[in-house]
């Protein structure tokens, strides 16, 4: 049975592939990193966020500091659902998106983690307040409570 931390959770499926695999036979943690990445920008393009309107309007939201604890390891061929949920949002710079990830065939919770984004400018980098599409857009979809 899946358990999500948080209600309203965005799910992506992912089958472990080979080059995910370290030295040590299971998931290197970087791999976890990279499905993280995967899922934020699933969801940014599920909520009419995707790269194309990051460009028009000169933002982009970008990681700024990012809590990882691995629980468990994954291994080769197992399916993994990788769930995540805004759960906050300053209206001004900065979102906070939590995640978590399950091996399907168990239920048990593989990792949970935490990144706060950051909206900058695309031609300088710097910092800069989200436009109202980002302010709409990546609305609070759980509460930590």
């Amino acid at each position: 049975m899946i358990k999500w931390d948080l209600p309203n959770e965005h799910v992506l499926a992912v089958t472990v592939p080979a080059e995910s695999i370290d030295v040590m036979g299971h998931v290197n943690n970087t791999e976890y990193l990279r499905f993280m990445e995967k899922i934020a920008w699933d969801h940014t393009t599920v909520l009419g966020l995707g790269w194309d309107l990051y460009q028009s309007l000169n933002r982009a939201m970008v990681a700024r500091r990012t809590e990882v604890d691995y629980l468990a390891p994954a291994f080769e061929g197992e399916t993994l659902l990788i769930g995540t949920w805004i759960v906050d949002n300053d209206q001004r710079l900065s979102i906070t998106r939590r995640y978590q990830i399950i091996r399907e065939s168990d239920g048990v919770t593989l990792l949970r983690g935490r990144t706060q984004w950051v909206c900058v400018a695309l031609d300088s980098g710097r910092p800069k307040r989200m436009p109202a599409e980002f302010v709409k857009g990546y609305q609070v979809t759980a509460s930590e409570a």
